[in-house]
């Protein structure tokens, strides 16, 4: 039985500071990225890390293209081996005004 992706329930996400991409469809990012990383700003979570795994780097490419348009962002970088490695990006949002 094929089920319409339009037609499930909203997921609710804990509001924790990581995001793990692992469970969600590339098309949904657009809007997933940006609302997540506004949820984290509006509960004073500024260090976010969103987990895109490693693979062949299309997603972690995609990640990175979005986040380069948000205002909200301070910088990024790539994790450490203690985070993710290059799995991982760590994001530094800019505090809310």
């Amino acid at each position: 039985m094929d089920t319409n992706p339009d037609d499930l329930e909203p997921i609710e996400l804990p509001i924790d500071g990581t995001l793990d991409l692992h469970t969600f469809r590339p098309q949904d990012l657009g809007t997933l990225i940006p609302d997540y990383l506004q949820e984290c700003r509006d509960r004073g979570i500024t260090e976010v890390r969103i987990v895109h795994g490693k693979g062949t780097g299309a997603l972690r490419r995609s990640v990175h293209a979005i986040l380069a348009r948000l205002d909200c962002i301070q910088h990024y970088r790539l994790a450490d081996e203690t985070a993710g490695s290059w799995g991982a990006t760590l994001v530094v949002l800019r505090k809310k005004q």
